[in-house]
């Protein structure tokens, strides 16, 4: 298994601060969403033609992957059916320019479980699949909002073409919003499972409080277990959500944490064989 970062967790780094980090930390893989004050990866000027080679080759110089690009594409909000529609569009000609394997799509924006149109998310969605593979692109559908729930996922997901679908597995809410313990949710839909979201917390007076891995209850160590059984050798990325929480201790601090915890937590699998 490969650890990452999401950028989400570093809203006022620059590029050449992201980099640097990255390649401090000696971590495998960089997740892009939104740098600096621009969410919409397609508008983002490291990226752009003037600039991509230069990027790509500085990444890959240093061994460290782009991972994902996540939009904040959402398919199923009953008022709203097509407005992540030309969002996806414009990702996957990005990804494709890019040699990104995958786009993160929503059902709905919120973490936990919110009124939602299924049917019509699961439409588009598939939709919206068979053109990513047109363009050798896999929309993963993360594990968030009534998806959260790995039973109506794994309904969700089947008869899905594994080439362009695939689930992106956040651990933290099947646990937090439904009280799936990791085996459980592996158990429904970890054959569709192709990345992997990290990040803890605490349920507080009625509210979730994100905390440092480690410091909060979220079940990582069973969930890295689950995974390293099935032969999973995919990233394992932290989404700190410090974009929008912004009492949320610093990426400085954060990042550094987050790979020696990790790193600790697979010595201790590597213990157990």
């Amino acid at each position: 298994m490969k650890l990452a970062f999401s950028t989400l967790g570093c809203p006022n780094w620059p590029w050449k601060e992201i980099f640097i980090a990255a390649k401090d930390l000696g971590i495998d893989g960089i997740e892009i969403r939104g740098i600096e004050n621009e969410m919409y990866a397609p508008r983002v000027r490291i990226f752009d033609d003037k600039n991509r080679e230069a990027t790509l080759r500085q990444l890959s110089g240093a061994g460290i992957a782009l991972t994902q690009l996540t939009s904040g594409a959402t398919l199923g909000m009953p008022d709203s059916p097509q407005a992540g529609r030309q969002e996806i569009l414009d990702y996957v000609d990005m990804a494709q320019k890019l040699g990104v394997p995958y786009i993160r799509v929503m059902i709905s924006p919120q973490p936990g479980p919110e009124p939602v149109d299924l049917e019509q998310g699961r439409k588009l969605y598939l939709e919206l699949c068979r053109h990513a593979k047109t363009k050798g692109i896999c929309l993963l559908i993360e594990t968030n909002g009534a998806l959260a729930d790995s039973r109506v996922m794994r309904e969700f997901m089947d008869g899905s073409d594994p080439e362009s679908a695939g689930v992106l597995w956040d651990i933290h809410h099947p646990y937090r919003f439904f009280n799936e313990t990791p085996e459980f949710t592996f158990r429904n839909i970890g054959r569709y499972i192709k990345n992997t979201h990290v990040k803890d917390s605490v349920f507080k007076d009625g509210k979730i409080a994100y905390r440092m891995m480690g410091y909060g209850d979220v079940p990582i160590f069973d969930a890295l277990k689950t995974l390293k059984g099935a032969g999973y050798q995919g990233f394992i990325t932290l989404e700190w959500t410090k974009r929008w929480n912004k009492e949320l201790q610093e990426p400085g601090i954060v990042f550094y944490h987050y790979v020696s915890y990790m790193k600790y937590l697979m010595e201790d699998l590597d213990k157990e064989k």
